[in-house]
């Protein structure tokens, strides 16, 4: 039943027992305290009785008086009724009663300690006598020459004093019922505000959704990182880590979580975080990877002391890796080139074939075998061009099919190469990223553009690296926007159009990972430089 037991009642009933045990303890110890109190000032009053009483010529002078008891137990009565005493008895160095409340116990022996009274010293202790346990205290009473006469007793009864410490328990009863209160009302409020922290639930359920949380954290495909409000990262996963660079996860404090500007994240990831914004599968591009980024407040429960308001505890984003998906993107859009090229190809060839067939028909031999001869070295040399510029036929096939398709959008494309030392360690994937996308770009914006439309393509390979250029008669580029251009999402195209502002994005993030440099320039239309240095090969291991 216990397990049951929210936090909240637990530390209630945990602060209620201690406040218990506390208010137990002081109360003993007060209690304690008091009572010693009470029978020292007791003892000093009767003192204090007592030795007005010895000092008191008329005791000295009973003493040595035939019949001192008549002398003295009017005065001695007197006495302890004014002095609110039970008894006062003086007696002889003998024990013998002079005075007591009682006439029976005349002339008998006192019951009690006087040696330390024969001494010449008063003393008090609590012992019992004829009416019963007291508090007294015995002084002797001397002549001129310092010889004990008589002893002078004057006590209270126990009973009389326990009535004395009786009226200082209401005070004590009252401190700690005040304790008591506050410090359940304190334990109330606390347990109140646990309450609304945990969602009324135990510390065994909260360990069990603890351990159910963490496994589904280091579970999950997806990349998950949390921020709080003050735009700390107080939680990501191992697959967070591994998209976004950071430190393996467990190795932070966690009383002393990294703030965003502590890690190494891209400039346009960072800035997605800090504005906390909610997004929805927005493409994001770092370093080497396209991330798909989801982005959204991580709200707490509502509860009365909010007065209908949720709490924001931060932002809670997931990520996931589109890197291999916009890869295969590019290859299948490579494809569709080249099939939209082969097909344009098809269509001219045919024309072209039924122009010799005519030819030959009408006995123009020559005529039609020059014909075909002209038809296959123009294709032949721009193959042959490309080829021997990069050491790579995909990219070859890439630029005739970019040629074919500009063909068909009315753009002359033209193609210049110079070089024949390719270009080594540099990925095909990365040169069908940067070629096909600055091509798709320029053939865009010349076909736009009023005639003539062109596109220059200039590719020159040595051993340093490799150049690419790509011009186009398409309109100029502003000098602002030229800052913006690369960045994800900035695109000229009419919204609703497919690929809008990923593609001139893709080429710097592949120019940035291979070390190149891109540069534009507005002046005419808009051309594109890059330049990508050679890689170096690896290394091959030594064999021992």
């Amino acid at each position: 039943m216990i397990h049951r037991w929210s936090i909240a009642r637990r530390l209630f009933l945990a602060n209620l027992l201690i406040v218990i045990s506390f208010i137990a303890i002081v109360g003993t110890a007060a209690y304690v305290d008091a009572k010693d109190r009470t029978y020292d000032e007791e003892g000093r009053r009767m003192e204090g009785v007592a030795a007005s009483i010895a000092a008191n010529p008329l005791v000295l002078q009973a003493a040595a008086a035939q019949d001192p008891s008549a002398l003295l137990q009017p005065y001695a009565r007197d006495v302890a009724a004014a002095a609110h005493v039970d008894f006062i008895t003086i007696m002889a160095p003998d024990r013998t009663r002079w005075t007591h409340p009682k006439d029976e116990e005349l002339g008998r022996p006192y019951i009690g300690s006087i040696d330390a009274a024969l001494q010449g010293r008063s003393f008090t202790e609590v012992t019992a006598g004829t009416l019963g346990p007291s508090v007294r205290t015995i002084v002797p009473v001397k002549d001129s020459a310092g010889t004990v006469k008589a002893l002078v007793a004057a006590g209270i009864t126990v009973r009389n004093v326990d009535v004395a410490l009786a009226g200082r328990l209401p005070a004590l009863l009252g401190l700690g019922v005040a304790l008591l209160v506050g410090g359940s009302l304190a334990s109330w409020l606390l347990g109140r505000y646990l309450r609304g922290v945990t969602r009324g639930w135990g510390p065994e359920q909260l360990a069990q959704l603890f351990a159910y949380y963490e496994s589904v954290l280091h579970s999950v495909r997806e990349g998950l990182i949390l921020i709080d409000a003050r735009k700390r990262v107080v939680m990501y996963n191992d697959q967070a880590a591994e998209l976004l660079g950071l430190p393996e996860t467990g190795r932070n404090d966690p009383t002393r979580p990294p703030s965003l500007a502590d890690l190494p994240l891209d400039s346009e990831l960072r800035s997605l975080f800090d504005s906390g914004r909610s997004t929805k599968d927005e493409i994001v591009l770092t370093g080497s990877r396209v991330l798909v980024v989801n982005q959204g407040p991580a709200k707490g429960p509502k509860s009365p002391g909010t007065r209908g308001k949720v709490p924001v505890y931060g932002t809670v984003a997931t990520l996931r890796d589109r890197t291999e998906i916009e890869a295969l993107g590019n290859e299948l859009q490579t494809m569709r080139t080249l099939s939209d090229a082969l097909r344009a190809q098809t269509h001219e060839h045919a024309n072209r074939l039924h122009t010799m067939v005519s030819l030959l028909e009408l006995g123009r031999t020559a005529q039609a075998l020059d014909f075909a001869t002209q038809d296959l070295a123009l294709s032949q040399r721009l193959t042959d061009d490309m080829v021997s510029s990069i050491d790579e036929p995909v990219v070859g096939a890439l630029v005739m099919g970019k040629v074919a398709e500009a063909h068909e959008r009315g753009v002359q494309l033209d193609v210049s190469t110079l070089g024949s030392g390719g270009a080594p360690g540099v990925a095909v994937q990365d040169l069908v990223t940067i070629l096909g996308n600055l091509l798709d770009n320029a053939i865009d914006a010349a076909a736009d553009a009023a005639p003539p439309r062109r596109v220059d393509l200039t590719v020159e390979s040595d051993e340093e690296g490799l150049d690419i250029a790509v011009n186009d008669s398409g309109a100029a580029i502003d000098a602002t926007d030229a800052d913006h251009m690369f960045r994800h999402g900035y695109s000229t195209k009419p919204a609703g159009t497919g690929g809008r502002g990923i593609g001139l994005a893709l080429v710097r993030q592949a120019v940035n990972r291979l070390g190149g440099t891109l540069a534009i320039n507005g002046r005419r239309g808009a051309k594109f430089e890059v330049f990508l240095p050679a890689q170096a090969p690896p290394e091959k291991e030594q064999k021992l």
